[in-house]
């Protein structure tokens, strides 16, 4: 297979001055597709950053979506790693050690048990309401698909299948992410917390996971910039400390041929279909080096991209 090059939808090397003395932080995949270069970008990027400033580094893979969960995508997973040459110093080994001790699907009751007691942290208001909407019907009288607050007073009952259950956003949210100031309200608007199908949702749980953990740095797409706000914005209700507090990057996302965003999909962009080709993950790591502002010329290997970040006096 060809590799393809790479092209960013924002080229400006990263600021890392927001880069906490002991980075705690995680790589986050989801086994519901195939991880792609974009995927790779991330985690190289994180990798370095954590590994070159001795800080520690959690495998998560978010398995909630039980309906689209793949096992051979989960198998990709830990064979993409290894062929980036990651490593982390906590979290699953391998699938086996994932589906015996690290599965989020089994936490279930307990993000339901901590969902329960978020009213319980605010006595002065109601955080969370049900939600009987659908996206179409959403779209139908918001074309943007910003929820336009229809059940917040309706104080309906929670069913499974039926209803969802949402975060109430105040109206004059406005939450601080790094330099950027987002009014919440008006770009994210309610969101939901519990879904129709009687699963947590990412916000809830990826929050909880990153609270428990005590991650303090996070290195995200831009396109996640607001649901970084977002989850800021729960960890408030929730009355948590060390989320809020986390230090946050938002790189440019990784583009295909047409400009277009790169899903979880096999293709010219999958890393599995690269490793089998016979391709090589310089080019990912050399896309890495771009994100980071560090000469590439002669970076080839995840330890290179360490060995060059842990050289640059100005990095942090």
């Amino acid at each position: 297979m060809q590799e393809k090059s790479i092209t960013f939808e924002n080229s400006s090397p990263l600021c890392l001055s927001n880069v906490p003395t002991n980075p705690v932080s995680r790589l986050a995949p989801t086994p519901s597709g195939f991880l792609h270069l974009g995927n790779a970008v991330n985690f190289l990027v994180t990798w370095a950053i954590v590994r070159s400033r001795n800080g520690r580094l959690h495998l998560r893979i978010d398995d909630m979506d039980g309906i689209r969960f793949r096992p051979d995508v989960l198998e990709d997973i830990f064979a993409s790693l290894d062929w980036l040459g990651l490593d982390w110093d906590t979290g699953p080994t391998g699938p086996d050690d994932f589906y015996q001790n690290f599965s989020l699907h089994k936490k279930k009751e307990y993000y339901r048990d901590r969902l329960q007691a978020l009213d319980k942290a605010d006595k002065t208001r109601q955080n969370t309401f049900v939600c009987r909407c659908s996206r179409a019907s959403i779209k139908k009288v918001s074309p943007n698909g910003l929820y336009p607050g229809t059940c917040r007073h309706a104080g309906l009952a929670f069913e499974p299948g039926r209803h969802a259950v949402r975060l109430r956003v105040d109206n004059d949210s406005c939450i601080q992410v790094n330099t950027q100031r987002i009014d919440l309200f008006n770009t994210f608007g309610d969101f939901v917390l519990w879904r129709k199908d009687d699963q947590p949702s990412y916000h809830l749980a990826s929050l909880l996971e990153d609270e428990d953990g005590g991650i303090n740095f996070i290195v995200r797409g831009q396109d996640l910039l607001l649901s970084t706000a977002a989850q800021i914005y729960l960890a408030q209700c929730f009355g948590f400390f060390s989320f809020p507090a986390c230090r946050f990057i938002h790189h440019g996302l990784v583009l295909g041929d047409n400009g277009e965003k790169l899903s979880k999909s096999r293709g010219a962009y999958a890393l599995k279909d690269l490793r089998q080709s016979g391709g090589s993950f310089a080019h990912a790591v050399k896309a890495a080096a771009r994100v980071l502002g560090i000469k590439h010329n002669t970076i080839l290997t995840a330890q290179d991209l360490k060995q060059a970040l842990n050289s640059r006096s100005d990095a942090f």
